[in-house]
């Protein structure tokens, strides 16, 4: 676990957090421009000094009050920043290897492959593309066998092909390392392809915290997203293919099911982060018969609130400990008689899953 308990002021705003992370998986720091996001990972990273309380990673304290603050040398944290910080005068290969106090052929191979950068090895990083460069970076970072990897906005300084590009790199990085990742963003769908926990900060405050889905989910997000904005995320594991069709089946915890086009090929013990987009839900009261949509959720309305622009009703549906946003007009709310409590039948026209965008067949 990292343990944050932290105060700083930070000229008007004083940034106060109090978060356990978990020591697995991807943590996303979401907030504006301001939000105190740098100015925690500096922290984390020892760049920076609280004014006052203690940080804890797993059993090792690296700062307390009037007692401990460990150089960023003596961490153990790897930092990225937005701007790969290469030094022009090395290769690759010396870029790589600056900073490593004791080499290991075997992880330097596992990271350039898993980077997808051994053909760069004798380049300099004026011959390189920004993506190529991050990459680079983000080796240098693992090649310190590093107990947490800290991300300043890895992606901000690059064009969306570069975006692209280095997406996938970050997935399998997530996945292979089996290090917790602190990962800044300002991008909802950065976090959305990448984060398995959230962290959300406005002027300094910690306004929500927890899963990915919970958080995503929560009230504290609504302001964040436009009504024609606004999505859900579930968690689902591949259950099968269609016997005739090229569909995927998908199961939620809850039982319900969603059939989606195409053979997604993870594995079936893989969870998967489901979001759908809640102008694609429809609500019926009834089971719906003779259908051409495929994906029908039962679920309890669980909130309901006026959207702010007043012209559409926002319903959570609780599906067991998933929950699904739905936009619809009041006419429908008042018509349908819908309020807390309600059993009703989701109706699903599309879903995305990562960078898949995967329409449902109607």
């Amino acid at each position: 676990m990292l343990t944050i308990n932290i105060e700083k002021q930070l000229g008007d705003m004083r940034l106060s957090v109090n978060a356990n992370l978990p020591m697995s998986g991807v943590t996303a720091i979401f907030g504006r421009s301001g939000a105190g996001k740098t100015s925690l990972v500096n922290i984390l990273g020892g760049l920076s000094t609280p004014d006052a309380g203690i940080l804890k990673l797993g059993g090792q304290i690296l700062f307390q009050q009037g007692k401990v603050n460990l150089p960023p040398e003596q961490r153990g944290i790897g930092y990225v920043f937005q701007e790969a910080r290469l030094f022009p005068h090395y290769k690759v290969r010396g870029n790589l290897n600056y900073g490593v106090k004791h080499k290991d052929p075997e992880l330097f191979t596992r990271v350039i492959e898993l980077l997808g950068i051994a053909h760069l090895l004798e380049r300099y990083p004026i011959t390189l593309s920004g993506g190529e460069k991050q990459r680079v970076a983000i080796g240098r970072a693992l090649l310190t066998k590093p107990t947490m990897l800290l991300m300043d906005e890895p992606l901000a300084s690059l064009d969306l092909p570069r975006k692209r590009e280095l997406i996938p790199y970050l997935q399998n990085l997530a996945r292979e390392m089996h290090l917790p990742i602190i990962y800044v963003s300002h991008s909802l769908d950065e976090i959305l392809q990448l984060a398995d926990h959230m962290l959300v900060l406005s002027q300094g405050q910690v306004i929500a915290q927890g899963p990915l889905a919970q958080v995503w989910n929560s009230e504290q997000m609504r302001p964040w997203l436009p009504a024609k904005e606004l999505s859900s995320l579930l968690s689902a594991r591949i259950a099968g293919r269609h016997p005739d069709y090229a569909m995927t089946r998908l199961v939620l915890d809850d039982g319900n099911q969603l059939w989606v086009n195409g053979d997604v090929t993870q594995s079936a013990s893989d969870r998967l982060k489901v979001r759908i987009q809640a102008s694609h839900v429809s609500i019926c009261i009834a089971p719906p018969h003779q259908s051409s949509i495929r994906n029908q959720l039962k679920g309890t309305i669980k909130e309901l609130y006026p959207a702010d622009d007043g012209q559409q009703i926002q319903l959570k549906i609780a599906l067991g400990q998933d929950e699904l946003w739905a936009n619809i007009t009041p006419w429908a709310c008042d018509e349908l008689a819908l309020q807390v409590g309600t059993t009703v039948w989701a109706q699903i026209k599309g879903v995305s899953m990562g960078k898949l965008d995967m329409a449902m067949s109607n």
